[in-house]
């Protein structure tokens, strides 16, 4: 092994590429006040919510309280962390559930509030950070102005939407002028977990998988597949789609998601499953873009790469869920030649980003 190859990583393109984190998470203060609020009045009738930040926002543990200190930094602490990994940008969005658990009023504020205090962030160190716009879905017409503001006005390169809202996915027609903002303004929509709705998280709750662990990504599988299924990309087809931690599996599904999808359009089985304009793994390779947010893993990351194609697989890390350097060192290994390490790393997010 070189020796470069045993030094910590560090930013500056030394490796040949740069490093550009495409799922990092930060809150401000006033969201997290709000969260607790929420949980200790007994305000929201979602278990999973209560479940995630009734721990994160009270527990003593060194995981709880580095998260809770690091999402609501967005200074010398964050750009230290970075620097100590080796991470030249982070493309930052508002952790879930964002303004997506809150009444619709309150939910637009909270998204004003968010993207505000990112933008003064991104213009304070313009050379490490990005920003994501927030909206508040359940306010369709107001979600559509704020991403144009968040866009046009600050200057944000996507959409940030922590899957469900209040227990209803972006496929419904309620949502849709998100998805038309988004089309218009040719900005992705990164779909991010949060904690499963109410109808299916207590199954996950009574054996503790309702994190990431495994309920995030079964939720956010859902949401992302039903707007391919629903038809909602055929609607929309020039929406792009960024989903994490691989795809939240569904590239592993590919094979079985269009066979099955044939043969129960086929049987007539349900009336809400219709013919589509492609095949479901072909909604995949061409609206959707995945990271390896989470997944340190060489064999997940190169696979993907096979079945979706070089140009569509994109790192992030998690900041600060999932932070460990040693993914870093993992992954600047990797055996792969410097071209698609290049893409991986830096290019695919400055084309799927347009930075």
């Amino acid at each position: 092994m070189p020796a470069n190859d045993k030094e910590p990583p560090r930013p500056g393109g030394h490796k040949g590429y740069l490093r550009i984190a495409t799922e990092e998470a930060f809150a401000p203060p006033e969201m997290m006040q709000r969260f607790r609020r929420l949980i200790e009045k007994n305000e929201v009738d979602d278990p999973g919510f209560k479940s995630l930040w009734g721990f994160y926002g009270a527990s003593p543990t060194p995981r709880a309280t580095f998260i809770m200190s690091r999402l609501m930094d967005l200074g010398a602490q964050r750009i230290a962390d970075m620097d100590e990994r080796g991470i030249d940008k982070q493309v930052l969005a508002l952790t879930s559930p964002g303004p997506q658990i809150f009444e619709r009023e309150e939910g637009a504020a909270m998204a004003r509030l968010g993207n505000d205090v990112l933008a003064d962030a991104c213009k304070k160190y313009p050379d490490r950070f990005v920003g994501m716009a927030a909206c508040a879905p359940q306010d369709g017409a107001g979600a559509a102005k704020e991403i144009e503001r968040g866009v046009e006005k600050l200057g944000f390169k996507a959409v940030i939407i922590n899957s469900h809202t209040r227990g209803e996915f972006l496929d419904q027609e309620k949502f849709w002028p998100v998805l038309e903002a988004a089309e218009a303004l040719d900005v992705p929509i990164y779909i991010h977990p949060t904690s499963p709705p109410k109808a299916m998280v207590q199954p996950m709750l009574d054996a503790g998988l309702d994190g990431a662990i495994y309920g995030f990504g079964v939720e956010t599988g859902l949401a992302a597949l039903r707007l391919i299924t629903r038809g909602t990309l055929d609607r929309f087809p020039k929406v792009k789609i960024i989903i994490g931690h691989m795809g939240e599996a569904l590239p592993f599904w590919m094979y079985r998601l269009d066979y099955m999808h044939r043969a129960t359009v086929n049987s007539k089985r349900y009336a809400v499953m219709q013919p589509l304009k492609k095949k479901v793994s072909e909604y995949l390779t061409e609206n959707f873009y995945i990271t390896n947010s989470g997944v340190a893993w060489e064999p997940a990351i190169k696979f993907s790469q096979q079945v979706l194609g070089k140009d569509r697989v994109i790192y992030a890390m998690d900041y600060p869920f999932q932070c460990d350097v040693d993914e870093v060192v993992a992954l600047d290994a990797m055996d792969m030649n410097a071209a698609d390490k290049k893409a991986f790393f830096q290019t695919n997010a400055e084309r799927a980003f347009k930075l």
